[in-house]
C-alpha cells in the first residue's frame, strides 16, 4: 500500500518511470534533471520514543491508544472504544529548529473522543516551518490508521470520514492539505471531507511578505531607511530602529512609533477589536524577531522569497491614499521574490505550499483579533482567493476576540469543529463572520458572536 513506499523510494520510482516513458518517447537515456535541494533538506531530526506514549483522559469513554515512529515521524493515534467510524487528523503548530520532533494532542481531544472520533497526529520528520512535511507526513499517518490499529490487535474498517484541523502551522497545513494543489501534487494523498485550520497561516507567503514590509517601514520611520536586503549590518541597526519608534517596548510609541503602529494595523487587518491590546503584546515581539533576516524563510527556500511589490501602506483606515502616503509608499523599497523561490516540483508538494483555496469541501475557520504575529489579515487574504476561485460558498470564518496568536478557548474550537461536521454530514452550512468589510471589522462588537463568554477581559460590551 502506498504508506509502506518511503518518500526516497518513491521518488526513485518517479525518476525511473519518467526515464522509461522518455525512452519510449525516443528520448533516449535522457533522464530528467534532478531536483535542487536546499538547507533544510540536510537537516536531521528525531522524535524522542519516551515522549510518544499518553494517558488516557480521566474520566472520559475508554479508548486504544498507540504511538510509534512512522516514516521518521513520531505518531500517536486514539481511538474510541464506541468509534463513530470518523477519523479527525490533527496538524501541530510551529515546533522550533531543535533535532527532536514532537507530537501535540489536539487541543479537543476530549471533544473528540466524547463524541465517538478518532484522531491521529504525527510530530512530522522535520522541524523549522516546513509545511511541505507536516503534510506528507500528516497524511501518511491518516493512510497508515487501519494498519497500527491492527498491528495492535483491532480490526477497523476504513474511515467513513477524514477530517483535518490544526493550529497556526498547523492551519497552514489543514487548509492546504485541501487544497486542489496539493490533492494534485503530494506523495501521500488523502481525501480529506472537511477542515478546520485555527489561527492558520491562510495567506502562506503573504505572512513573510507582511513580515519584510514591516522591517522596512519601520527603518523608514526611523530615518534609516533600507537600501540593501538583507540588512547586513540590522544587528547594530535595530536597537536605533527600536529607539526611534518606542519608549518603552512594544507597549509605548514615541510619534514616529504612531505611525508605524498605524501601518501595522492595516497590514494586520484594519481597524478592529483587540488590536491595540495584541500591538502591545509579545506577538509584536515575535514580529521583530524576524527582522534582519532574508527571504529563504531559513532555508526552506533556496532563493528569495519575500515579494512586498503588493504591499500598500496605509496611515489610517480609509483606503484611499493621502498624498502623504502616496509618498511613503512611492519611496519605500520594494522585495521581489525570485519567481524560481517557491516553483511547482517534480518531486511533490512546493517547498512552501499554497493555500490558493481551490476547495470543495467545508472549510471552517477561526482566527483571534489581536494577533499581529499570525494577523488577522490572513483571513481576509484567503477570503479573497475562495471568491477569485468561486470556492468561497465552502468557506465560513470566525472572529475570536483573543488578544494573542491561538488565544482560543477550548469550546470555541470545538464549536468550529462541530460546525464544520455538521455541515459535512448534513448539509448545515454554519453562520460565520464577515472579514472583508472595513465598518463591520472595525465596529466595538466585531468577534462577539462566536467568541466565549467567560472571556475576560475579552468579553463584548454589555451594549
Amino acid at each position: 500500500m502506498a504508506f509502506n513506499i518511503s518518500r526516497g523510494r518513491w521518488a526513485a520510482t518517479m525518476t525511473l518511470l519518467s526515464t522509461l516513458a522518455l525512452t519510449a518517447c525516443g528520448g533516449g537515456s535522457t533522464q530528467p534533471e534532478p531536483e535542487e535541494t536546499r538547507a533544510q533538506d540536510s537537516r536531521q531530526f528525531s522524535p524522542d520514543p519516551s515522549r510518544l506514549p499518553f494517558s488516557a483522559v480521566a474520566g472520559a469513554p475508554e479508548t486504544d491508544r498507540w504511538w510509534g515512529v512512522l516514516d521518521g515521524a513520531g505518531y500517536r493515534v486514539e481511538v474510541p472504544k464506541n468509534w463513530n467510524g470518523m477519523l479527525v487528523m490533527y496538524a501541530h503548530g510551529y515546533g522550533g529548529t531543535g533535532p527532536t520532533v514532537n507530537v501535540s494532542d489536539p487541543p479537543i481531544r476530549e471533544h473528540l473522543i466524547r463524541n465517538g472520533y478518532a484522531w491521529g497526529a504525527s510530530s512530522f520528520s522535520k522541524n523549522y516551518y516546513d509545511v511541505r512535511a507536516g503534510i506528507e507526513d500528516t497524511n501518511g499517518l491518516a493512510l497508515a490508521f487501519q494498519r497500527i490499529a491492527a498491528q495492535n490487535g483491532r480490526t477497523l474498517a476504513a474511515p467513513t470520514k477524514t477530517y483535518i484541523v490544526g493550529t497556526s502551522m498547523g492551519g497552514h497545513i489543514a487548509a492546504a492539505a485541501v487544497d486542489a494543489e496539493t490533492q494534485e501534487t503530494a506523495n501521500n494523498k488523502v481525501r480529506y471531507d472537511g477542515s478546520v485550520p485555527m489561527c492558520g497561516v491562510l495567506g502562506d507567503t503573504e505572512l513573510y511578505n507582511y513580515f519584510g514590509a514591516s522591517q522596512i517601514a519601520a527603518q523608514q520611520l526611523a530615518g534609516m531607511p533600507v537600501t540593501t536586503w538583507p540588512a547586513a549590518n540590522w544587528a547594530e541597526q535595530g536597537p536605533k530602529v527600536r529607539s526611534a519608534l518606542f519608549t518603552t517596548f512594544p507597549t509605548a510609541t514615541t510619534p514616529q512609533g504612531d505611525q508605524y503602529k498605524e501601518i501595522v494595523k492595516q497590514l494586520t487587518g484594519g481597524e478592529r477589536p483587540m488590536f491595540n491590546e495584541g500591538f502591545a503584546g509579545s506577538m509584536n515581539a515575535t514580529v521583530w524577531g524576524t527582522f534582519g533576516r532574508d527571504g529563504t524563510i531559513n532555508g526552506i527556500l533556496n532563493r528569495e522569497g519575500y515579494d512586498t511589490t503588493g504591499i500598500v501602506y496605509q496611515f489610517d483606515n480609509d483606503p484611499a491614499l493621502t498624498a502623504t502616503e502616496q509618498s511613503f509608499n512611492q519611496t519605500a523599497y520594494r522585495l521581489r521574490a525570485d519567481p524560481e523561490a517557491n516553483r511547482l516540483r517534480r518531486d511533490g508538494l512546493r517547498w512552501f505550499p499554497k493555500t490558493n483555496a481551490r476547495i470543495n469541501v467545508p472549510v471552517v475557520t477561526i482566527h483571534t483579533l489581536g494577533d499581529v504575529y499570525v494577523p488577522f489579515s490572513m483571513e481576509q487574504i484567503y477570503k479573497r482567493r475562495a471568491m477569485a476561485q468561486g470556492t468561497d460558498k465552502w468557506l465560513v470564518q470566525r472572529a475570536i476576540r483573543g488578544v494573542s496568536h491561538c488565544d482560543f478557548t477550548v469550546e470555541e474550537q470545538a464549536s468550529a469543529f462541530d460546525a464544520m461536521a455538521l455541515w459535512d454530514q448534513k448539509g448545515v452550512k454554519p453562520e460565520g463572520d464577515e472579514v472583508l468589510d472595513r465598518a463591520t471589522v472595525a465596529h466595538p462588537h466585531y468577534g462577539c458572536k462566536f467568541s466565549s463568554r467567560s472571556r475576560t477581559p475579552n468579553a463584548c460590551p454589555a451594549s
